[in-house]
């Protein structure tokens, strides 16, 4: 039935359902992709979706998923599209043996994104459908079991911070870039206000956000951000709730450098919480490892050797991740001193180079040296494009997402196809300027 209703979903979109979805990127092993249709049923999901999840090929049971929740209109439901083949992101994936899945909704441009955002408004119920199904798809039936690392950017915020509220207990951890749950009741809504469950307190947090979003700039379209942020962390955290809050002192509601604390914060936060039996609960943070820091400054210390007021400070998982948080919220920067791992599977084939790499879980992939008789001859990208955030090879998107054309790991050049012997090989770049040993490429 789950198939019938996946293929039926499918046809729905390839007929031109859905605007935003009409190019997604292809979605062959290991990608797998479920979509949906509107529907007109009260409770239900008004929206068509996608949901497009990336498994580690060398995965044989998948621990969790992480979630990479998009923001409320047309560009940020197109930048959900490629979510799921983000090289950084997938590298903390393929570390804790996780999925990572890029939902995409179809919001047209000023249509009411809380249709979605908010998941009682049936974007929980198809989630965890999407969930069934590309358990199915995939072969993998953990997927419809497995707990849920959710980062949200806005509206997607809004949806994984009320997510947790659903589901406290099968929620690893939760970082809300310049979003929050709407905790009380709209006008004129037939959604109820949330309180804050026990179980939910227990769950590691991180409410980021742009200090342009009312910190330092008080007026401007997000200047209301700030005091959502505040409201909430001061909520969760007065019950004891471990919650930090960290703002980005270049950004506004981009998502800037945020994915160089992020990962690492996540990275903290599943190394902890993951039972090593994908049926057993989740754990619990240790407190012994908890640092603390005041609110609005880098200044950290271990939890014990805090003398300020604990329940009003900002809460972190460990003495690693506090030294990143404190140099993110000085100066936008995430310090990283090991260089990358080389790339692998480096062949030649005429004129064209290929490899393969595992992002620098620190900082990324920026870019590859191609050098020829240990030289370098050439740089992949040439010149580093445009980008939100620190230049990378995908070119980091407004929405924290890989901007298409998707890239791609290769070079060109008719001297790779001369007769004359040389030895060609490769090195991966991390975001910080950082060099793997090479890489020796084999002729095939």
């Amino acid at each position: 039935m789950k198939s019938a209703l996946w293929s039926f979903c499918g046809l729905l979109i390839c007929a031109g359902f859905a605007r935003a979805q009409d190019v997604l990127p292809p979605a062959e092993v290991p990608y797998y992709r479920v979509q949906y249709p509107p529907s007109d049923q009260p409770g239900e999901l008004i929206y068509g979706v996608s949901y497009t999840v990336w498994i580690p090929p060398d995965v044989k049971t998948v621990r969790g998923v992480i979630v990479h929740q998009h923001g409320c209109g047309e560009g940020a439901c197109r930048g959900g599209q490629t979510a799921a083949y983000d090289w950084h992101w997938q590298a903390l994936a393929r570390r804790h043996g996780c999925a990572l899945l890029g939902p995409s909704y179809e919001q047209p441009e000023g249509a009411d994104c809380g249709m979605w955002c908010d998941p009682r408004n049936g974007s929980d119920a198809r989630f965890r459908q999407a969930l069934d199904d590309l358990a199915e798809r995939s072969g993998h039936p953990e997927l419809r079991t497995v707990p849920w690392a959710l980062w949200g950017h806005s509206g997607g915020g809004v949806w994984a911070g009320t997510m947790l509220m659903l589901h406290p207990q099968r929620t690893i951890a939760v970082w809300l870039r310049s979003g929050t749950p709407r905790m009380v009741a709209e006008a004129g809504s037939a959604l109820p206000s949330m309180e804050v469950p026990a179980a939910a307190l227990g769950v590691p947090v991180m409410a980021n956000l742009g200090t342009q979003e009312g910190v330092t700039i008080k007026d401007g379209r997000f200047a209301g951000v700030w005091e959502k942020n505040r409201v909430f962390f001061e909520t969760l955290r007065g019950q004891g709730g471990l919650i930090g809050l960290a703002v980005d002192p270049d950004s506004s509601h981009d998502c800037g450098n945020s994915r160089y604390l992020a990962i690492p914060w996540f990275d903290a936060c599943l190394a902890v919480r993951l039972p090593a039996e994908a049926s057993s609960d989740l754990k619990p943070m240790p407190e012994s490892t908890a640092w603390l820091a005041e609110i609005l400054t880098p200044e950290i210390s271990p939890e014990a050797a805090f003398r300020g007021d604990p329940q009003t400070a900002v809460w972190l998982p460990n003495e690693t991740v506090a030294r990143a948080y404190a140099a993110y919220v000085r100066d936008g920067n995430v310090i990283d001193m090991t260089p990358p791992e080389s790339p692998s599977r480096v062949r030649i084939r005429g004129s064209t180079m290929t490899w393969e790499a595992n992002a620098d879980l620190e900082s990324g992939i920026a870019g590859f040296v191609i050098e020829r008789d240990g030289v370098e001859v050439a740089r992949v990208p040439q010149q580093p494009a445009r980008n939100i955030g620190r230049p990378i090879l995908q070119r980091t998107s407004y929405h924290d997402t890989p901007t298409p054309p998707l890239a791609s790991m290769q070079y060109q050049s008719p001297e790779l196809s001369d007769a004359a012997p040389a030895s060609y090989a490769v090195r991966t770049i991390n975001s910080v300027g950082l060099m793997s040993p090479p890489a020796s490429a084999i002729r095939n």
